[in-house]
């Protein structure tokens, strides 16, 4: 099983103050593994070690020495170097350029802890790490502003043509006609994705006079306007900026969000910027914009391949394009901020036991484990699932305990259903510990209640999720000791595995439907690990969930709607299940 841990709601464990007492670790309800592993936040005999194996301000190096840690700085390490000296420590501190792989992780005998300085962490296979007992955590708060003023920035050379006139300088020439700008004061933003970054953006630009508009559909509406933004939806947006900086993750949904339509739709005088993620537009269809004169300029500090040249984009070509190396974090202040975070988080999980910030295996005691763990495992994936059907920005939760499920701790099973419910918007920026603030921060209101009484099953966790658009209901139930499964899908009743990869599907209830389903993708090499129907008998319509081995493409997709009585489909990702 690939686990899916859970927290506690407080943000440290306590341990016995015994010099090889073993904090208890979640690991899909396998704490044996964790134990003979030899998982413990104190080793008797030794001094804990910590390898720094990429680029880290000084400050972090400190902390980690100040609090009694053997640390080893060894950057540029190649894979094999690092798998040979990596079962020597117990913690490991990186930045992007150290690619944590399976084999790594595998060959890290004593590691507890790695530490990421800084958001994203697709250079660490998670699952791997989840599965050995080894915590990960990153930092997550560390550059927001830095990255928010880069966007700035971006905005303001875009206007004012200062890198096009910076080389004509260097290079002998006084263009001062060719090189004509534009105010900001009084122009419009739009900013796509309004989160902490964006609304750090917004911030900026009323500082400057300018009027914010902004898009993100999962952001309550009266959130927004308490920023002085005005909510619209993509298309309006696109229409009515001057300017349009995007801060949205990287997702399955985000992927070429702003592509040729979007383009556009733009103004012609408009300008483009994008210094979240690349791959949130696609840089193709910006060339052909740019090329034709469909919109005035754009600037990019992030790519789909990184790092780029103009053999992979050749927006590089273009005098309406300015860049930047990926910069957004890189400021002194930012790599301090997010070097000592990463530091005292490191410390305090390998000498105290305490757990901030991190994204897979949070403390939680063995009483709780063994009562509600396989319900935690459940409950981060009906989060996942609720955020993906869900239209409109969240407003209310409902978690329903009942059976003997009720009289456990279920703390720990609302912070996972949270942070399942954030990461399919925000990936790497929600985590265990600041799931329930996020839900905070944008004033979703989360409502616990129990019942002893449980009408088909022992136990049942029943999930509401009530958008500006909507609600939608999930119930799950936990099959023998540990088998997850939905069982409640809005009005739909069946038993289904909510993991990996899935394809939902609503049909009408006639016969062949199924069969040409399966034909449609067996003919398009996607196999059907597993599949579930739901029927509706006062409508005559039925759902179907599929397990695949591998996630349907959006060309599949398209050919699955236009099958006869299908009405509608769409690709889930949940977190993976392995039994």
């Amino acid at each position: 099983m690939t686990p899916v841990p859970w927290p506690l709601l407080q943000a440290a464990v306590k341990p016995e103050p015994l010099p090889e007492t073993a904090v208890s670790i979640a690991a899909g309800g396998n704490r044996n593994r964790f134990l003979s592993s030899g998982f413990c936040f104190l080793i008797k005999g030794r001094e804990m070690k910590v390898l720094i194996s990429d680029n880290l301000a000084p400050i972090g190096e400190k902390i980690l020495r100040d609090a009694g840690l053997e640390v080893d700085v060894n950057t540029g390490l190649p894979p094999e170097e690092l798998k040979a000296i990596i079962p020597e420590y117990d913690g490991l501190v990186i930045r992007s350029a150290t690619k944590v792989r399976a084999d790594i992780i595998e060959a890290a005998t004593r590691l507890k802890v790695v530490g990421r300085a800084g958001i994203g962490l697709d250079n660490v296979d998670i699952p791997a790490a989840s599965q050995k007992g080894i915590v990960v955590m990153n930092a997550p708060d560390g550059n927001a502003t830095t990255a928010a003023e880069h966007a700035i920035a971006m905005m303001m050379s875009l206007a004012r043509n200062i890198p096009q006139a910076t080389a004509s300088m260097k290079a002998g020439k006084w263009e001062k006609k060719s090189f004509m700008g534009r105010e900001v004061s009084g122009k419009v933003l739009g900013i796509v994705g309004i989160g902490r970054i964006g609304s750090i953006v917004a911030n900026r630009a009323q500082g400057l006079h300018m009027k914010v508009i902004a898009y993100d559909p999962f952001m309550p509406l009266d959130l927004v306007e308490k920023l002085g933004v005005e909510l619209v939806e993509l298309d309006e947006l696109a229409r009515r900026a001057d300017f349009i900086s995007v801060h949205t993750p990287l997702t399955k949904g985000t992927r070429h969000l702003l592509s040729t339509e979007f383009f556009a739709n733009m103004k012609e005088d408009a300008m483009f910027i994008d210094c979240a993620r690349g791959g949130v537009v696609d840089e193709e269809a910006l060339y052909e914009a740019l090329k034709e004169g469909r919109i005035a300029g754009a600037a990019l500090d992030v790519f789909e391949k990184e790092p780029t040249s103009l053999e992979t984009t050749p927006l590089l070509s273009l005098n309406n394009f300015i860049c930047t190396p990926h910069l957004g974090a890189s400021t002194s202040e930012a790599q301090e901020n997010v070097a000592s975070a990463i530091a005292e988080q490191v410390a305090d999980y390998l000498l105290k036991g305490a757990v901030r910030n991190a994204v897979n295996v949070p403390s939680v005691s063995d009483d709780v484990l063994a009562k509600v763990g396989p319900y935690i495992t459940l409950g981060e994936m009906l989060g996942s699932l609720h955020m993906q059907i869900a239209r409109g920005g969240v407003e209310e939760i409902n978690l329903e305990f009942s059976g003997d499920l009720a009289e456990q701790d279920t703390g720990p099973v609302t912070v996972a259903f949270l942070k399942g419910l954030f990461t399919p918007i925000l990936q790497d920026a929600v985590n265990f510990v600041n799931a329930p603030l996020i839900a905070k921060e944008r004033g979703i209101r989360v409502v616990e209640s129990k019942t002893k009484q449980a009408a088909d099953f022992t136990n049942l966790l029943r999930i509401t999720v009530r958008t500006n658009e909507g609600e939608n209901l999930l119930a799950g139930t936990v099959f023998g000791k540990k088998e997850p499964r939905l069982v409640r899908f809005n009005s739909f009743r069946l038993e289904a595995l909510p993991a990996g990869h899935m394809l939902l599907v609503y049909n009408q209830d006639k016969p062949g439907v199924i069969g040409a389903l399966g034909t449609t993708l067996g003919e398009n090499g996607t196999n059907i690990s597993s599949m579930t129907v739901g029927r509706e008998e006062s409508s005559k319509q039925n759902i179907i969930l599929l397990n695949t081995d591998t996630l349907v493409s959006r060309e599949l997709l398209e050919k699955v709607r236009s099958l006869p009585d299908i009405d509608d489909a769409m690709v889930l990702e949940l977190p993976a299940y392995n039994g």
